[in-house]
């Protein structure tokens, strides 16, 4: 087996035990891949140490040799002798710390650590990361940032401060949106996207985005979860989120080559006396500069290449997008959820369960975990208003009533007018006497009911005492029918056979018949 230098043997121990392919390792280190197969055997053996464990009483060199000229010459950085196993190091991602205390202990290096720092700073800066170029079809995807706007003064003759730069940028042209604000949260977010929208005449298919707060409530690889406010805004305008991986902004650079080329040339130098001047100021320079450049990979002019995307773009809904907030509230023992200080019918929601609030300008929607909306309310005006229906009351008298009167129903027509009636008169109180009327079905039948309640209708008494006298009356007019005897049935002989039977036994036996005769 060939002898390898220590660094090398120890680059290509190192690279096995974090799984490298030795195909790879051979890319990586020159070393032919027979020999790496054999030290990846020998990693394998239980019987023979291998890598820093290794205790044979050899002594490595204090460091691989180097060529005299190399060291020689003051221009030839130290740790070139040392080159393929630092370049190996670094393409684990190494430190130039950690490869500095190494080459210290294993290879008696003995220069200082800026030697090390600026080797291993020339080698990362020969190997750039390599990204690649996406092509979009026209009206496809959109790209949104924020940046810092140019000093601008928040009151007249205030101080300057740097307000928040939202720039949409569309992948296919490289036509921007740019505007200023000086707060952001989710509603600010949403409204600028919808501006940005009716500037364009249109809808891209996707819009690409960081995972900021206003926007992605929960960064995940898989299933990101939006911000519900934003959700509902791209879901009117039929464009779907693409959120950008975890530190992977270069997924969304057309946008951030626009901030830059904006803040760069647009904003550089310039302070501004309001919002609505640097506005002013961003919404010219488009029109007149920013729109009429030629796209510096594409080589052709941006409002040129908008002119042929537009048509492509999802035509608008009529109507905008209507703002809201969104809460979670939890249903009162009295059906009920506070919201501003005013509290709203939840109902069909069960008590005690957890619902969904949005609120908007003038509205208040509630809805169930699923997203359905299962109450729209108009907007208290003042605070401590309750926005229900009498059908929203847990206990209502009125909705009682109405029950028992369907009861009633059941039982007759007669019946059931006899109870209107007697609600009308005496109101509220009446639901006792027609619950009464509903509990004679346990003793009587529905046509007695019916025809009681009908005879006493036509005579105006009207009083579940005067029905329930008049059912106990009736059942002690009617005559009480006599028990009869019966002579026959299944266990009774017919006569005849009787008969028959004393007929036959007086001719058999005359003796029996005459001796008890006269016994008698």
């Amino acid at each position: 087996m060939n002898v390898l230098t220590s660094h090398r043997r120890i680059t290509i121990e190192t690279l096995l035990s974090r799984g490298v392919g030795q195909r790879e390792i051979e890319r990586r280190t020159g070393v032919d891949r027979k020999t790496i197969r054999r030290y990846a055997r020998l990693a394998q053996s239980p019987e023979v140490p291998t890598g820093s464990d290794r205790d044979d009483g050899q002594t490595p060199p204090p460091r691989p040799p180097a060529e005299p000229y190399l060291l020689a010459r003051k221009d030839v950085s130290a740790c070139e002798p040392h080159r393929a196993w630092i370049e190996a190091q670094v393409a684990l991602g190494r430190n130039a710390v950690s490869l500095f205390q190494d080459l210290v202990e294993r290879h008696g290096f003995a220069h200082q650590y800026n030697s090390v720092k600026r080797f291993v700073a020339t080698l990362k800066a020969r190997a750039p990361e390599r990204f690649d170029v996406l092509e979009f079809l026209p009206g496809e995807e959109a790209q949104v940032d924020y940046g810092q706007g140019a000093p601008t003064r928040i009151t007249p003759g205030g101080k300057y401060q740097r307000p928040y730069l939202f720039v949409m940028t569309l992948k296919y042209s490289g036509k921007s949106f740019r505007t200023v604000v000086w707060k952001t949260n989710q509603a600010v977010w949403a409204q600028l996207h919808e501006r940005a929208f009716r500037a364009f005449g249109g809808c891209c298919q996707y819009v690409v985005l960081d995972n900021l707060k206003e926007g992605v409530l929960r960064p995940d690889l898989y299933e990101p979860g939006l911000n519900p406010v934003y959700a509902a805004l791209l879901a009117h305008y039929g464009v779907v989120a693409d959120p950008c991986r975890v530190r992977d902004p270069n997924r969304k650079g057309t946008v951030e080559s626009a901030i830059q080329h904006t803040q760069g040339t647009a904003l550089k130098g310039r302070r501004f006396e309001s919002l609505d001047e640097q506005n002013e100021w961003l919404a010219h320079w488009e029109e007149r500069w920013a729109a009429l450049r030629i796209h510096g990979r594409k080589k052709r002019q941006v409002l040129e290449m908008y002119l042929e995307e537009q048509p492509h773009l999802r035509p608008l809904p009529l109507e905008g997008f209507r703002l809201f907030t969104q809460g979670v509230r939890t249903v009162d023992d009295a059906g009920l959820v506070q919201v501003e200080g005013s509290y709203y019918a939840a109902l069909p929601a069960a008590l005690y369960s957890t619902v969904t609030v949005r609120i908007y300008a003038h509205a208040i929607e509630i809805l169930d975990a699923g997203g359905q909306v299962l109450r729209r309310h108009e907007k208290s005006l003042r605070k401590g208003a309750f926005m229900l229906d009498g059908a929203d009351r847990i206990f209502n008298p009125s909705r009682e009533s109405a029950r028992v009167l369907a009861r009633v129903e059941q039982i007759g027509p007669r019946t059931a007018a006899f109870a209107r009636e007697l609600f009308a008169r005496l109101g509220r109180p009446g639901t006792r006497a027609i619950y009464g009327l509903a509990s004679l079905v346990r003793t009587y039948t529905r046509e007695e009911i019916d025809a009681v309640c009908g005879r006493l209708l036509e005579a105006q008494c009207l009083s579940y005492a005067a029905v329930k006298h008049a059912l106990v009356r009736q059942a002690v007019a009617v005559p009480a029918i006599a028990p009869t005897l019966t002579q026959s049935g299944p266990a009774i002989r017919a006569i005849t056979e009787y008969q028959s039977f004393w007929e036959t036994h007086a001719q058999t036996h005359p003796q029996e018949d005459t001796d008890d005769d006269v016994n008698h």
